[in-house]
Formats: C-alpha cells, sequence, structure tokens
C-alpha cells in the first residue's frame, strides 16, 4: 500500500481562547490535486501554514513524504513550495535577483538555476522582464513571478495559497495552464486554497472545511451528486415573503440573502416549480433551474446550521 505524501492527524491550533484548527485529519496521495476550501477564518491559511513548517501546531502530527514536520522541518522545506497570499517578492529587487536570491536559499547555484528561471519566464510570457524591477509589474506579472519563486526548486510539493486572488480573468488562465502542465508533467502534487470556487473542480480531492473542521470530502463531481439534482434559483424583492408564499422547508434553502434565493431539490423533496412560477408575477423577478455546482455546495456548507435538515 502507497503511503499518502502527506499526512496529517488530529492538527489542531489554538491562539489563547480562539481554536483556529480543531481535530483536523487530511491525507493526500503523490500527484495529487488536493483543493482545501472554505469561508474566510474557517482555517485554511492555519492549516496550509502548519503543513508547510510555518507553524507549528498546538497538536497533532504531520508526515510529508514520510518526514515528520516537527522533528526535521528544514528537510521538509526542501521538498515543498510555497505560494502565499500576499506576494513574497522583493519589489525593489528585479525579477531575475528576486529568483537567484531564492534560488541561493535552497542552496542553488547560480549556473544551475539561470536556464530554468530563462524558461520558466518564457513559459508566462516574462523573458522580455527579466531585468525589470518586480515594482514595475503588473499584479498579474507579479503573481506569475511569485509562482515561478515557489517552483524554481523543482519541490514534489506545492500549497497554493489564494494563488490568484484579485487577478483578471487571463491571468488566472495563464497562471492554471502552467500549473496544470507541472501536475501533468511532473506529476507534482498540489494543495489548493482559493475562493474562485471554478479554480477546484479540477482537483482529484476537495475537502471542505468549516470552523477548523473538515465537514465534507470527495471528489468535486461526487459532492456536487450528493448533494442535489437541481438548483432552483429565484431572484426577487422579497425573498422572506416568497419563501411563505412557496412553502419551501428551511432544510432546502442553499441560501437567502436580500434580492435572491437558492432552492436545493434533492429527489424525494422536489418544490413544487409550477407553484413557484405561479409567484414570479408577485415579487420575483426572474426564476431559473439549473444543475447544481461546487459553488452551490460552498454556499450550503457555509449557511447550513448545525441541526439544521439536510
Amino acid at each position: 500500500m502507497v503511503s499518502p505524501v502527506i499526512s496529517a492527524r488530529n492538527l489542531t491550533k489554538r491562539y489563547a481562547q480562539n481554536v483556529a484548527v480543531d481535530n483536523l485529519s487530511l491525507e493526500v496521495e503523490s500527484g495529487q490535486f488536493f483543493g482545501l476550501l472554505g469561508p474566510n477564518g474557517s482555517g485554511k491559511t492555519t492549516t496550509i501554514h502548519m503543513l508547510s513548517t510555518l507553524l507549528k501546531p498546538s497538536e497533532g502530527s504531520i508526515l510529508i513524504n514520510g518526514i515528520d514536520v516537527s522533528q526535521n522541518p528544514r528537510e521538509v522545506r526542501r521538498q515543498i513550495g510555497l505560494v502565499f497570499q500576499e506576494s513574497a517578492l522583493d519589489r525593489t529587487l528585479s525579477v531575475e535577483e528576486n529568483l537567484l536570491f531564492c534560488a541561493g536559499l535552497h542552496g542553488l547555484k547560480k549556473r544551475q538555476v539561470k536556464e530554468r528561471i530563462s524558461a520558466l519566464l518564457e513559459l508566462f510570457s516574462l523573458e522580455n522582464k527579466k531585468s525589470a524591477p518586480v515594482a514595475s509589474l503588473s499584479g498579474g506579472m507579479r503573481r506569475s513571478v511569485d509562482i515561478i519563486r515557489g517552483v524554481l526548486h523543482q519541490p514534489k510539493i506545492l500549497f497554493l495559497d489564494e494563488p490568484t486572488v484579485g487577478l483578471d480573468i487571463q491571468s488566472r488562465r495563464r497562471i492554471w495552464r502552467f500549473i496544470q502542465r507541472l501536475i501533468q508533467d511532473q506529476s507534482l502534487t498540489v494543495i489548493l486554497t482559493t475562493h474562485y470556487l471554478e479554480e477546484a473542480t479540477p482537483c482529484d480531492v476537495t475537502s471542505f472545511i468549516k470552523a477548523g473542521r473538515v465537514v465534507s470530502s470527495g471528489t468535486p463531481d461526487s459532492l456536487i451528486k450528493e448533494f442535489a439534482q437541481t438548483v432552483v434559483e429565484v431572484e426577487c424583492d422579497n425573498p422572506d415573503m416568497l419563501l411563505k408564499r412557496i412553502d419551501i422547508p428551511r432544510s432546502q434553502i442553499i441560501t437567502d440573502d436580500s434580492s435572491s434565493i437558492l432552492i436545493r431539490v434533492l429527489d424525494d423533496k422536489k418544490p413544487d416549480l409550477e407553484k413557484i412560477q405561479t409567484t414570479l408575477s408577485e415579487g420575483a423577478m426572474s426564476f431559473k433551474v439549473r444543475k447544481p455546482n461546487l459553488n452551490d455546495v460552498f454556499l450550503w456548507l457555509t449557511n447550513h446550521r448545525e441541526g439544521q435538515g439536510t
């Protein structure tokens, strides 16, 4: 039986009275694209920081490629790459100077990495920016250099913490083409946190966490199929009034706000769609029946209250 490349057991992280991660366990296989998803404050970044040696757990254990993180963090750091939420680049240095400095931290010789730097910059169409100061780059360019920095030493595992936050669609696509290429060509193991749920759809496995605990885990397809057969999406002026009229149980409401309602449709609890449609002239502005997606699963797990029916 092949051992997982990442094995975390009963991880807990406390800050005084605040429990950021609560008895969390997970396993990631070699070459897997793994998504760690959840709302702000759910413990995603704290978990990534513990897995990548930046934080010591209050309790629990972590093995990276069979190496105990608490016993040998230096060896673990040789095998991992990390792209932070915030850029780790020195804006006063050039792109190449930043990358050479990173190479030096990993004990790589300048001659070893010059060709690799050029090849990686070319993949992002940044070869003509090699001598440019990082401060002069666009946000998308800086993020690309951050990712190049994270894989420069050819790690076996790459942690991506919100890698494309704030970027335009074109920059995001360029970055994901590169990441997918690394996964396919080098069997790189990638652990992702993101608020763009469509970026997690290609993951082999996704785990949703809430209040520091894993609340659901599986392939994106299996989580979506288990969640619902159909989603009813209604835009309206007064969700509370509309919900009373169509008599939908709260256990089927994914979320409702000041202008819309999302309804989870299960095989055995189908809402009366005809009844919903007849209310459209009385407060509802649009009505749509569609297939569920990972965003719906996220909203359900984020808004679902303990004890509420499923």
